[in-house]
């Protein structure tokens, strides 16, 4: 599923088996933040932000026909369609040739295909030296619905 991405064989990044517990189609548009337990691919249109609670091992990948409107924050991103907004990797992010990012990039470690464009800052960021970089709105909203969640049962 993975291999989708290169579109030819001189493509610098190596394919990486990957299970998505969560595709949004081409034609899906969702309106809202997503808060992820499980990988996901979006396709499709997301207006919102999608985030992962730092200790999860998420991977984001938006593929050639995704678009984003929001913030990112997972332990790894990988972009071969449209974001507009911030992305914070954990790991790594992964930007390929046809891939348009418009927000700053935080990451542990990065790939850039030549032909990608980014209107935005590259911030290197290790744990060492802010290990509380990763809490956010969004990682704490995470962190509260699965606690009710969790008292509910």
């Amino acid at each position: 599923m993975f291999s989708k991405f290169a579109k030819n064989k001189s493509s610098t990044f190596q394919s990486v088996p990957e299970k998505f517990d969560t595709i949004i189609g081409k034609k899906t548009v969702i309106h809202g933040n997503l808060m992820l337990l499980e990988s996901i691919r979006i396709d499709g249109k997301v207006v919102g932000n999608v985030a992962s609670a730092k200790e999860d091992l998420i991977t984001v990948v938006i593929g050639e026909s995704g678009d984003v409107q929001g913030d990112i924050v997972a332990n790894r991103v990988v972009i071969a369609g449209k974001v507009a907004g911030n992305l914070h990797a954990h790991d790594c992010i992964e930007l390929h040739s046809d891939s348009v990012v418009q927000g700053d990039i935080r990451y542990g470690s990065i790939a850039i295909e030549h032909g990608a464009k980014v209107m935005g800052l590259l911030l290197h960021v290790s744990e060492a030296s802010n290990p509380n970089l990763g809490d956010s709105d969004a990682q704490n909203a995470i962190r509260k619905a699965q606690y009710v969640a969790g008292s509910s049962n």
